[in-house]
């Protein structure tokens, strides 16, 4: 691969993927019974927009791929064929293809060959199919009916794919930047178009003028163009049409023929300073449409066959503004993509870091600033307070650059739900909620696997087949619900079905089966818990599904390496609901700091209730150990950090020190600690990465004095408070 062509090429699969998701996402709402023209319309540009690319890059396999879908989308959206089930299926399985075959050309796996050429073949079979009736297909937007094309309509179609209606094209741009073998393969790709001629100067080094006469759109000569050549520079132009076919043109059938006789220019007038710009679409923002008038032709226009010619265009341009202005306003959409642009992910955590280290350069100025006489100094002090909000709003903005939504996740699942729906024999519908939560992207990237996992298992395991689910008073239709939201510093994603929940004593039996430690007065939650032991599963036989116990010990271990935990709720009959609550690892957070002894800790602000200093009278000793504080009729256990990271305490006596009230998970406890030092914003530093994972703390950050502090893991620590007192 050619250096200049990298960026190109990269631009093309990043592209490409995203086609494929919107175009499984259309397929996998499009309403067999009720088809949206607009689907099948956005299914097929999709398809001939990955063709254009790859025939551009040589990737013919793809080519001949996406031409098989074209063949039959185009006779869906005409009406010739009637869509059914295996159309559908037949073009999620040319999706995966397409996918497959991208991930080759990266140089990330490899297409079976035998699998693409069936997937051709049932194209081809179900494109060859001829069918009697004509199902008018249905524009929701609009409410209103797409009429049939008129027979008259068709004929001037096929008469423009003969030669008497091939079209010259003036075609544009920079070769600046451009090696030779570069221009020569575009040159190449341009010819098996038709016929093409250079009208560049010789004395003219970085600018190409050609000529090209073609019965191809202006829309293939962009696709094939627009990955190599920049197309801030690109200009297209229809240079003339076949008189015979424009005198043979009537007015009421220019629907599909539209003469502009201003489109004509000559050679010499012919400049990219001259024309006017032009809305833009394709993969490229900026990008030319058609062919606008150009006014200084009018003068030619004189004599009667020309003005006639003209009064048809404009007749022609009359309809077509009737019929065409829901197409026009959706041209226009893609203009609004110049407000974005594409950064490698490198770049942004480079940002992040060199954000992070600004903070803690703000808190040790801060800290040295303190130490001066704030009347004295107070130009000083003042530009430290706005510096400390300059940077509080920066690290927000840069932050946020990294957060995804959720939707990017919960996208996959519906085509993961129909598959396994179809091959289980039941009939589920998922239902999501919360989609636009946003997450870091590294965290999105990492949930995927787990969740999948948790749909499949809520699949198999818990939506019973509609035979029993109607015996069993339940709709015969089963839903899965994905649920993301924000709760205090954490994130939960919640799995949950109306299926037949957890089996206790099942899962008991077969956990003594695998000589496992469990008894009958396990706790629900202790008992929901083991399916999450390796190689446990309470399936009754072996699938391809599931049955061998892999999967769930892998979701376990997944979300603990992620800084999370899992909980399950279940109620047999019911249905389960499965809750993943995972650290916000990656943020920029507010805590509090907490000294004892020579050591400081950060606690995480969103887990403190109240500080507070007890009397003698209000501690407990439970059961010869252990410590409970009375706090307004409340006991909570005491959690001694210095017993819990064996450091030596300036106070021993709890009602000498300070009580930090937490609360997570629903349930209480109290921090001893020997002082509050103050309210900190933090970088979260991993500390796994650089040492190793520590019970009781999630990360690290440096302090205004360049000492390292320890944020405490709060929920974890009140979990493990409340399990002791019990």
């Amino acid at each position: 691969m050619s250096t200049d062509l990298e960026q190109f090429y990269e631009i093309f699969f990043e592209e490409s993927s995203e086609l494929l998701a919107d175009m499984e996402t259309c397929l996998l709402r499009l309403d067999v019974n009720s088809p949206d023209l607009e689907d099948l319309n956005a299914i097929f540009r999709a398809a001939h927009s990955i063709k254009g690319g790859a025939g551009t890059f040589g990737f013919t396999d793809m080519t001949e791929m996406t031409h098989m879908l074209e063949s039959l989308l185009d006779k869906l959206r005409k009406g010739e064929l009637e869509v059914r089930s295996e159309m559908i299926d037949a073009f999620l399985k040319a999706g995966d293809v397409i996918k497959a075959q991208l991930a080759g050309h990266r140089g990330e796996g490899q297409a079976d060959p035998i699998v693409a050429a069936a997937v051709c073949e049932e194209l081809k079979r179900l494109s060859d199919e001829t069918q009697a009736p004509i199902k008018e297909l249905t524009n929701p937007a609009t409410n209103t009916e797409i009429v049939q094309v008129e027979a008259k309509v068709a004929e001037v179609e096929v008469s423009t794919i003969d030669d008497s209606s091939r079209l010259t094209y003036r075609i544009e741009f920079s070769g600046s930047g451009m090696s030779d073998a570069t221009l020569e393969n575009l040159f190449a790709n341009l010819k098996q178009l038709g016929n093409l001629e250079s009208l560049t100067p010789a004395n003219v080094i970085d600018l190409c003028k050609l000529k090209l006469t073609t019965d191809k759109s202006e829309e293939d000569i962009w696709e094939t163009l627009a990955f190599v050549v920049d197309p801030a520079t690109l200009i297209i132009v229809v240079d003339s049409l076949n008189k015979n076919e424009a005198a043979a043109i009537e007015p009421d059938k220019t629907n599909s023929v539209s003469i502009d006789a201003k489109s004509i220019v000559d050679e010499d007038e012919f400049s990219m300073t001259d024309m006017p710009p032009a809305p833009g679409y394709g993969f490229f923002p900026g990008a030319p449409a058609a062919p606008k008038d150009i006014d200084d032709a009018e003068s030619s226009l004189n004599s009667p066959q020309q003005l006639s010619a003209n009064n048809s265009k404009n007749e022609a341009n009359a309809t077509l503004n009737k019929s065409s202005s829901k197409a026009n306003t959706g041209a226009a959409a893609p203009v609004s993509e110049t407000s974005s642009i594409r950064v490698s992910i490198e770049k942004v955590d480079q940002m992040i870091n060199l954000v992070g280290e600004l903070v803690i350069t703000q808190a040790m100025l801060a800290q040295t600033a303190s130490q001066f006489d704030p009347v004295v100094f107070e130009k000083l002090h003042s530009g430290m307070n706005q510096l400390e909000r300059n940077t509080r709003d920066l690290q927000e903005s840069v932050m946020s650059i990294r957060m995804m939504p959720i939707s990017f996740v919960f996208s996959r699942y519906p085509r993961v739900v129909r598959d396994l729906a179809s091959k289980l024999n039941k009939r589920v519908e998922l239902k999501t909620v919360g989609e636009n939560t946003e997450l870091d992207k590294g965290l999105i990237e990492k949930i995927a696997d787990p969740l999948t996992h948790l749909v499949r298992n809520s699949l198999d395991h818990g939506i019973e087949v509609p035979e029993k689910r109607t015996a069993a008073g339940k709709l015969a239709q089963g839903t899965i619900t994905l649920r993301a939201f924000h709760q205090g510093g954490s994130i939960v994603i919640e799995v949950s079905d109306d299926g037949a929940g957890l089996n206790r004593g099942k899962i008991l039996s077969k956990a003594r089966e695998r000589g496992l430690p469990v008894h009958d007065g396990m706790t629900d939650q202790e008992v929901w818990l083991l399916i999450f032991e390796a190689g446990f599963s309470t399936a009754d036989t072996v699938t391809d599904v599931s049955g061998r116990g892999v999967g769930m010990d892998v979701v376990k271990r997944n979300i603990q390496g992620m800084g999370g935990r899992i909980d399950i709720e279940s109620a047999f009959g019911v249905g389960t609901r499965i809750s993943i609550r995972l650290p916000l690892t990656l943020a920029i957070l507010d805590g509090l700091s907490v000294a004892v002894g020579g050591q400081m800790f950060i606690v995480p602000l969103n887990y403190i209730i109240e500080s507070l200093q007890p009397t003698a009278a209000d501690i407990k000793t439970v059961s010869g150990h252990g410590r409970v504080v009375q706090v307004r009729g409340e006991y909570l256990p005491v959690i001694a950090l210095h017993e819990i990271f064996n450091l030596r305490p300036n106070v021993t006596e709890v009602h000498e020190g300070i009580l930090v009230i937490l609360e997570a998970e629903g349930h209480k406890a109290a921090l001893f600690v020997d002082d509050l030092v103050g309210q900190h914003q933090v970088v979260i530093k991993s500390l796994e990465s650089n040492y190793r994972r520590v019970q009781g703390v999630s990360g690290a950050t440096i302090m205004g004095d360049g000492k390292v502090a320890l944020i405490l893991d709060t929920a974890a620590l009140v979990m493990t408070s409340q399990q002791e007192a019990v």
